[in-house]
């Protein structure tokens, strides 16, 4: 386990304890979206961490999750069949729907919403039937904001809004793929590899086949 101020290492006990307990009602469903956030706010009532503030924000707003010691938690999940055990992807960091459909306007609306964060956290799920591996990860806000350098180029061929995207260096080395949406909207970042990150925790769960 991996140290880290916001999330102590009984804060990462807890939790897993508390994913593995969800598998009991659900025994082949990861937690995810209200179920996860539900779950990372027991795990901080249950190690009353002192001088702790926790309060849930309104749901389905542009805004952080949580707020935990004046840290403001942005929390996802990965779980899905095809995840890779190397490199994680977001597959909604916000939605920027609204017009004008420019590169410029488009990262200031990324960058913009990632400053309402200061961390996130992240569960994702590897199958490895009959197991799932668990990762529990903090993404760096600061790697992320590097998406304020880069220069969208268009991608795809669908007719109507056309998709933008670019991969992300810093200095000579990439580290990974921003992508706008053109038919949803969305801001996506793709292949991010675990090095960049904070790997708090690893754990398997036996699911059966």
């Amino acid at each position: 386990m991996a140290e880290s101020t916001i999330f102590p290492v009984d804060f990462q006990i807890v939790l897993r304890a508390l994913v593995n307990v969800h598998h009991s009602i659900y025994p082949r469903i990861p937690p995810q979206g209200i179920y996860f956030e539900a779950l990372v706010q027991e795990a901080f009532t249950k190690i009353k961490k002192p001088f702790t503030v926790i309060e849930g924000t309104a749901r389905n707003q542009p805004s952080h999750d949580l707020l935990v010691e004046e840290a403001r938690l942005s929390l996802k999940t990965e779980t899905g069949t095809g995840t890779d055990p190397q490199q994680l992807s977001i597959t909604k960091l916000c939605t920027t729907e609204r017009e004008p459909w420019t590169p410029s306007v488009l990262i200031d609306r990324a960058v913009r919403h990632l400053e309402k964060y200061d961390v996130i956290l992240m569960l994702r799920a590897i199958w490895e039937i009959p197991l799932i591996h668990y990762q529990l990860i903090e993404i760096p806000i600061e790697v992320l904001k590097l998406i304020q350098n880069v220069g969208l180029q268009p991608v795809g061929r669908q007719k109507g809004r056309q998709s933008l995207g670019a991969d992300v260096f810093r200095r000579q080395e990439r580290l990974f793929h921003v992508h706008f949406d053109g038919s949803d909207g969305k801001c996506q970042l793709r292949n991010l590899h675990l090095r960049y990150c904070n790997t708090l925790s690893n754990w398997d769960l036996h699911v059966g086949r």
